[in-house]
């Protein structure tokens, strides 16, 4: 809901200072000012990411980012032709901002951050189930995948043991008898 208010205010005020600024020049060279920012931004796009797609697939595979300033560069590159994309003079000035090398690091230490939120909340949704086990068996100094292994035997117990819902059975081929269509004349 929040991000939803943000850009709806977002949009308002870009429309805003379209219109203010169209009255001080004409709102065609505002216009054309967007056209040519949004072929620059594609283009900035482009030449960033084809130079980093496969540390971009590594990090996106390990969740982490490496300390090497050439792909945060680009990624703040990428970030910058991204809002040169989007029609308006405010995200034009902030993909303008974004250029700048400490915001740059700034853009990088954020991003950072938040990707290591997000693989904490993956690890821990991932160990949700052993880690309610955990406190039982942790104090007795368990293992906290020996919940999982029971849970596995048990299954593989069942499907040797006769388990209800496995259906044992031979199959055979048999032939259908064809039913024929017979046609009447209508003469």
């Amino acid at each position: 809901m929040n991000l939803l208010l943000i850009v709806v205010l977002g949009a308002i005020l870009e429309i805003a200072v379209w219109i203010g600024v169209a009255q001080f020049i004409s709102g065609w060279y505002v216009f054309f000012w967007f056209i040519i920012a949004f072929f620059i931004g594609l283009n900035l796009i482009r030449s960033s990411t084809a130079n980093i797609m496969p540390q971009l697939q590594q990090m996106q595979m390990t969740g982490q980012l490496g300390n090497d300033p050439a792909v945060s560069k680009k990624l703040a590159t990428a970030m910058s032709g991204f809002l040169l994309l989007l029609p308006g003079l405010i995200t034009d000035v902030l993909a303008v901002l974004v250029m700048i090398p400490s915001v740059q690091t700034a853009f990088r230490n954020a991003l950072m951050k938040t990707m290591a939120k997000r693989q904490q909340a993956m690890m821990d949704k991932m160990m949700g189930g052993m880690m309610g086990g955990m406190g039982a068996a942790g104090q007795g100094g368990g293992n906290p995948f020996e919940d999982m292994m029971r849970q596995m035997q048990q299954m593989q117990n069942q499907q040797r043991g006769g388990d209800s819902s496995i259906i044992d059975g031979e199959a055979r081929e048999i032939s259908p008898e064809a039913k024929k269509i017979e046609m009447k004349d209508v003469n």
